[in-house]
């Protein structure tokens, strides 16, 4: 449900989401704004470019799962019309004053519309791979004859007697599972990157997750890039599983920060 009421202007500030191509007059997309009170998101624009934004409480959202879930559906349905450039979470001008962020918008026009020009027609899509426990121990196992041969001798004794081998052997598991992981992670990129304008790798979390990347593509090259990530799942799958995620808005590779 949208306001009913005007809001205490003083107590009123300005909520950025991003910046989009678009010359019409102004576009609604609708009472989905941050925050309980659902505000009506909208733009405000300067020549072809306009700031998405909606009416917000002056304050500092924290970065809970609500509220930046709130703030990536909007993105996610601006996207739907429109190429974006996302703005860092929880951006909020002091003052309810549209002129201020018309403003911004004519002292940064260039770069903004520069910007948009880079990312028009492009989507970010997100690939997380993991390893399989079972099968990728197996797959150690039988390349890593060293290992196994130990593993087999170890078998054999009293496991309080093996104790300090058992220690050895699972350091060898490890640096060859970190070596395999490289190369997988290394052999999927390699296939993937063709495809894309730009690849961002980065930090994997937990022990099983061997690549944690973002690809930004064209998009008349998805259908070429899902064929490739399902050629991979099929060379790969018995060892790994694929988690492919798109279409995202490109936190990965454009977030403007704006001093308001």
């Amino acid at each position: 449900m949208g306001n009913t009421v005007e809001q205490d202007k003083d107590k009123e500030g300005i909520y950025l989401y991003c910046i989009i191509r678009h010359t019409d007059a102004v576009a609604e997309f609708g009472p989905i704004g941050i925050g309980a009170r659902q505000d009506r998101v909208y733009t405000i624009s300067y020549k072809d470019i306009s700031m998405v934004v909606s009416q917000s409480e002056k304050m500092r959202y924290e970065a809970r799962r609500v509220n930046l879930t709130k703030h990536t559906l909007v993105l996610e349905g601006v996207m739907k019309k429109f190429s974006i450039l996302p703005i860092r979470f929880s951006t909020i001008s002091e003052t309810y004053d549209e002129s201020k962020i018309l403003k911004i918008l004519e002292e940064e026009y260039d770069k903004f519309s520069d910007l948009l020009d880079e990312m028009k027609g492009t989507k970010e899509l997100g690939l997380k791979v993991l390893a399989l426990e079972a099968p990728i121990y197996k797959y150690i196992l039988d390349k890593y004859q060293d290992i196994r041969s130990l593993k087999e001798k170890l078998a054999k004794l009293d496991p309080e007697k093996a104790h300090y081998q058992l220690v050895k052997i699972g350091e060898m598991v490890e640096k060859a599972l970190a070596k395999e992981n490289s190369n997988f992670s290394d052999a999927i990129v390699e296939v993937l990157t063709p495809l894309s304008d730009e690849v961002k790798i980065n930090d994997n979390y937990g022990e099983r997750m061997l690549l944690n990347a973002a690809f930004l593509i064209k998009n008349e090259n998805e259908n070429e890039f899902d064929s490739a990530i399902n050629a991979l799942d099929e060379q790969y799958g018995d060892l790994l599983t694929f988690k492919y995620v798109g279409t995202l808005p490109p936190y990965n590779f454009v977030t403007l920060v704006i001093n308001t």
